[in-house]
């Protein structure tokens, strides 16, 4: 139990800056425990309410001001919460509609909102906490000091009303939405891929003999692989003389009773290791951005599919989107891939994790897109445009080989869906990000291409 911790903490840290609920109830509670707190200390010691001036609170010894003014914010706060409410809901009802479901995650994890809800809240609960001290029996006493600070916080509610209004406002344009998701999932490449690629880091080349007797452990909980502890894993495995083989990469569902994992022999493996070797792995019922570098990419596709869809018809998002995800192919190739083979010691394969690589992530990117946009120029000029550019940025050849060959697919599924100028323009930057590949790379591509249309 005790090796869970290191796990349980990070994912408690996840769920403290992405929770919807966890930041608002602790930022409540805190409120809620000063205004308790504070009113007994300035009943036991008058002096802390010395310091109040007597222009803001010229009555201090009748209790009722005291508390008219705390049941006064009280009950007007819980109306702003209210209103709070439902300019969220409407927000996250407009999202999901006109963009997609799986940007909720984003909205639920903003901050603004989140310490918004909580300043509401808190406000309300530190009236309520200081409210009972304001008495008229069995001897006056109204809490000056306290009913000054609710009077700061209810100056804080409205200023933060006014700027959570003009932040929705701006949290559901579509560019800012598409810009977060970008931002998160470059945060993500940075975190799964800390190293730059070319900077002389590379993985050292290690083989092992397969062994035909992995031993497959059962995932006993239904949901996405959104986490993965490799460090812990790594440990577990070297103090128990296994090699672990995760089947899945991370993002993937994986039912209750399927394999989750193999281990290579089944003789040191009991019941209570394999719950542990089990609890470095979180599963959920929805996939998150702790380590899932494809699931920020859907998010802004299925944004670009809704745009260029005939019942929305809106090219320019869609061209935004492309560009957000061209940012996002930059950030990854211009990073080492992360190691699938972790040893521990050195040249002792211990763990094989499978990771997403560039093709893939390129697929998921553009495939989509370029299906459904072939007859929309726009957007099939900024796909070559986002290739190219890609192009540039990297020197590897088989990287550029396969951009081209992307390219020649994107031209030609518009061949018949364009007129003859608006293909020109296409083939034209195709020429463009053909000339970023080497000759012999093209000789090859036109050969292949050749040989299937003989086919």
């Amino acid at each position: 139990m005790k090796m869970r911790v290191p796990l349980l903490i990070r994912s408690a840290m996840y769920a403290l800056r992405g929770g919807f609920l966890v930041r608002p109830l602790l930022i409540s509670l805190a409120l809620g425990l000063t205004g308790m707190i504070l009113s007994s200390l300035e009943e036991g010691y008058p002096v802390v309410s010395a310091w109040v001036p007597h222009a803001l609170f010229p009555s201090r010894t009748d209790p009722q001001i005291a508390q008219i003014m705390l049941a006064t914010i009280a009950g007007s706060v819980m109306t702003v919460v209210s209103i709070v409410f439902a300019i969220l809901l409407m927000t996250l009802t407009l999202a999901s509609m006109q963009f997609s479901p799986r940007i909720l995650v984003s909205f639920v994890r903003d901050r603004v909102t989140q310490w918004t809800l909580g300043v509401f809240l808190g406000t309300f609960l530190y009236c309520m906490a200081a409210l009972p001290a304001a008495r008229s029996l069995p001897q006056p006493f109204a809490p000056v000091a306290t009913v000054t600070g609710a009077l700061a916080l209810a100056l804080t509610s409205v200023i933060g009303l006014i700027f959570f209004i003009h932040h929705i406002s701006r949290a559901i344009s579509v560019n800012h939405i598409v810009d977060r998701i970008a931002r998160e999932t470059e945060d993500v490449i940075d975190e799964i891929m800390p190293h730059k690629r070319g900077l002389g880091l590379r993985h050292e080349d290690m083989t092992f003999a397969p062994d035909d007797t992995d031993f497959p452990v059962l995932n006993e909980q239904s949901g996405y692989i959104c986490f993965v502890d490799s460090a812990r894993l790594l440990k577990l495995a070297k103090a128990y003389g296994l090699r672990i083989r995760v089947l899945r990469p991370i993002g993937h569902f994986v039912p209750s009773g399927v394999p989750l994992f193999t281990v290579s022999r089944k003789s040191r493996l009991t019941v209570e290791r394999s719950a542990e070797l089990r609890s470095a792995f979180v599963i959920g019922p929805m996939r998150t951005m702790q380590q899932d570098v494809e699931f920020g990419v859907l998010q802004i596709v299925d944004i670009a599919l809704k745009a260029i869809s005939p019942a929305v018809n809106d090219p320019s998002t869609a061209i935004n989107c492309v560009d957000q995800l061209t940012r996002i192919l930059i950030r990854w190739v211009g990073r080492a891939p992360p190691a699938t083979l972790l040893s521990y010691p050195p040249h002792v394969v211990r763990i094989i994790i499978p990771w997403i690589d560039f093709d893939h992530l390129l697929d998921t990117a553009f495939e989509q897109i370029r299906y459904y946009a072939v007859s929309d120029v726009a957007v099939s000029l900024r796909l070559l445009r986002a290739l190219d550019d890609l192009a540039a940025t990297t020197e590897a050849e088989g990287i550029r080989e396969r951009l081209v060959l992307r390219g020649r697919h994107i031209v030609a599924g518009c061949a018949t869906r364009v007129d003859e100028s608006d293909f020109k323009r296409l083939e034209g930057r195709l020429a463009e990000l053909e000339a970023r590949a080497p000759a012999t790379t093209l000789n090859a591509l036109d050969g292949a291409q050749a040989s299937e249309l003989a086919e």
